[in-house]
Order: C-alpha cells, then sequence, then structure tokens
C-alpha cells in the first residue's frame, strides 16, 4: 500500500508544531483531582485544575453521586426530548434558576455545547454579532455557526463596541462576552454591556464559566459580582464542570428564551441526555457553594499571597482578581522552560501558547483552589523567585 500524501503532510505539520514549541502534551494523572497530583511517577502540587472550591473530590458530592446511581441507575438513555429527562435533571434545572434568580434553566452537557447551542437559536444571517476579542474559542466557534456577521471589538473596549453597535443595520444583535476571562483571569464590564445592549435593544449572552460558584454573594456568578438584573435580554450561562466539581452547563433566561432553547439548540436537541448521577452530585454542589464563603475568602488570601509573593520580580503579572493568576512569559519556548523546571521541583503549572494566547504572550496559567493551602502557594513563590 503505498504511503499516504495527507498522512504525511500531517507527520511534517506535527513536526513544525514541536519545532515552534506549539506542540502540546496530554499527562495521565494518577491521582483523583485535588491539589496533589500524581503523574508519570512524580508527586506534585497541581496548580493546573479549575475545580476553584476543591469540590471535585468532595465527600458530599461523592456520596450523593452513589445514592443517586443506586436510584437511578448510569446513564439517562435517551435526549432530554426523547426519555432521557430525569427528575433529578428537573430538580437541578430549578435549583439553578432560584439559585441565579432567573426564571428558568435548561441543562446542558458541556459549556461549549451550551455556548454553540445559544447563539446559532437566536441569531443567523442578517443578524450581526459583536464579541469581545479575547472570548473562548467555543463562543468563536458559535458566531461561525450561525452564519450572523461576526464583529469583534477590542477586549472590554465599550466605546468601540458602542460605535460598532451604532452603526449596524443588522435586523438582530447580539453581545457576547466571556463574564471572567480564562487566560486573564479579568472581568467582563458586565455593567456597561448591558447598558449598551439596552440602548440597541440587542440580546447580550455572558459566559460564566469561570465565575459560577466563585464571584458574587453566595457564589451567584459574576452577574451578581455586578448586582445587575435578570433583565430580559440577558442570557447567561454556567459551566459545572469547574467551581461546582462535577461536569455540564446550564443556560439560565427568561421563560420564552428557554423555551426557544429547547425547541431549537441543536445541541441540547440532539444528543443524550446527560447522567441522573451528575445531576444528583450538583444538587450537593449547589448546596456547598451556597454555603462556601470561608471556601471563597480562602481563595481570595490565596491570590493575594501569591500576587504579593511576584510583585517584585520580573514575572509580569496580569491584573486579574480571580483565581487564574497568568504569569507573562513571552517566548513559548521559555515558558515551556520555565514550566519544566517548576515540574521538577515538584509543582504542576501548565504552560500556555498559542494559538489559545496572542502570540509573543505566552504564560503559566496558575488555578489556584480553596483546597490550596497557603504553604503550597509558598513553595510555588518560593520556586518562581529562584527561576527569575
Amino acid at each position: 500500500m503505498s504511503e499516504s500524501s495527507l498522512y504525511t503532510e500531517l507527520v511534517a505539520q506535527l513536526t513544525q508544531l514541536d519545532a515552534d514549541g506549539l506542540k502540546r502534551r496530554r499527562r495521565l494523572l494518577d491521582a483523583p483531582c485535588g491539589p496533589l497530583a500524581r503523574v508519570d511517577g512524580h508527586e506534585l502540587i497541581s496548580f493546573c485544575s479549575n475545580d476553584y472550591l476543591g469540590l471535585a473530590n468532595d465527600p458530599a458530592l461523592i456520596e450523593a453521586a452513589c445514592a443517586g446511581a443506586r436510584t437511578w441507575g448510569v446513564g439517562s438513555g435517551a435526549s432530554h426530548l426523547v426519555s432521557g429527562h430525569q427528575a433529578p435533571h428537573e430538580a437541578l434545572e430549578q435549583k439553578l434558576a432560584a439559585f441565579t434568580g432567573f426564571p428558568r434553566a435548561l441543562l446542558f452537557s458541556t459549556g461549549y455545547m451550551a455556548n454553540l447551542g445559544i447563539v446559532p437559536a437566536l441569531v443567523g444571517r442578517g443578524d450581526a454579532v459583536f464579541a469581545d476579542k479575547l472570548n473562548h474559542a467555543s463562543l468563536i466557534d458559535a458566531v461561525q455557526l450561525s452564519r450572523a456577521d461576526s464583529q469583534r471589538y477590542p477586549h472590554g473596549d465599550l466605546a468601540v463596541l458602542e460605535r460598532l453597535l451604532a452603526s449596524s443595520k443588522a435586523k438582530r444583535k447580539l453581545i457576547l462576552s466571556d463574564a471572567v476571562f480564562s487566560m486573564d483571569g479579568d472581568l467582563a464590564p458586565l455593567p456597561g454591556l448591558l447598558e449598551l445592549a439596552e440602548h440597541f435593544d440587542a440580546w447580550l449572552v455572558v459566559d460564566d464559566a469561570h465565575g459560577f460558584g466563585v464571584l458574587g454573594a453566595q457564589g451567584r456568578g459574576s452577574l451578581a459580582h455586578f448586582k445587575l438584573p435578570a433583565a430580559q435580554r440577558l442570557i447567561y450561562m454556567g459551566t459545572l464542570g469547574k467551581a461546582a466539581g462535577a461536569s455540564g452547563a446550564f443556560v439560565a433566561a427568561h421563560e420564552a428564551v428557554i423555551e426557544w432553547l429547547l425547541q431549537r439548540a441543536r445541541t441540547y436537541i440532539f444528543t443524550t441526555g446527560s447522567s441522573p448521577i451528575i445531576a444528583c452530585a450538583l444538587a450537593a454542589s449547589l448546596a456547598l457553594i451556597e454555603n462556601g464563603d470561608a471556601r471563597r475568602e480562602h481563595l481570595r488570601q490565596l491570590t493575594a499571597q501569591l500576587r504579593d509573593g511576584l510583585a517584585n520580580t520580573r514575572w509580569q503579572l496580569l491584573p486579574s482578581p480571580t483565581a487564574i493568576q497568568p504569569v507573562i512569559i513571552g517566548d513559548n519556548h521559555e515558558a515551556l522552560r520555565v514550566a519544566n523546571a517548576l515540574y521538577e521541583r515538584g509543582l504542576w503549572v501548565p504552560a500556555i501558547r498559542p494559538p489559545t494566547v496572542p502570540k509573543g504572550t505566552a504564560r503559566l496559567r496558575v488555578s489556584l483552589t480553596a483546597a490550596h493551602s497557603a504553604g503550597q502557594v509558598d513553595r510555588l513563590v518560593d520556586a518562581l523567585l529562584e527561576l527569575a
């Protein structure tokens, strides 16, 4: 059999990725999600996880999952609109709606699928989407799927966004933004975005993957952090695999919006419903989030400790008030070198490179969680000071 030229091309492209310092490596974790990791035979302190409240291995969630499995089994067996919408799913949707202050919520299998479902269901050809340039890949892909006109504004720049909205002749307009940006850790100007949405009669879709459970009163998210009302034009997406400690996502909005998504969001209609086990675990998680002020305060203290420890070094820290603390290195190979040096010191911190972040801004993405101790953060600070 002759060698495929297509296959040869892939091999060459992979070789080039490696030469450019852009090839990703998947590591095998031989331990539950938590601050202590065992990877490739190494015992490490992990600063990789988005398990911001330390709930992924919490006994309450484990017990709720076990009890759910004994009652409901493992799989849902079908899509939600056929026979896969079980009582635990319904109960969780009602709890999420009440928790976020919206009339109704809808469960999705992942945050990526939620975003791919929302945008094409609300806008299409002849419409326009106005998106922050640093939005997550799922939001970028969602706009492409919608076939609406895509207009990207500079990160957080309300003045440019206002000009774009004012000049648009689109039939329907949709403003699209992360709430907490996953690689920079900063917050979108949500009050200003909602004000512009009101003025120009646009939808506002907010992806709060990294704010839900962490920000706002009782961890109710970025909208609560800014004390924003649950407006009819506001569509709120929160993920359940980060601070909530399990998996999945939800969309919260007003009645007609959720009913429309249920009828038209392809990533909801044409996929099997998530396991009832997960819904049972998440019901327990919501209770811990609501009563998790001590966890959130500990997380804030760890964030301040890290930032204070690295304040007078050559490392550039982005102005992030969240658990996501990017340390800008710049060069791809240098970022890998520093990450590997930390790894050898028993500290697991991922090196993030283009295309995930802009060219020339390769970085260490430090993720802090409420399960970390002050001593563990001290070890990271000391190692970075040494490497600096």
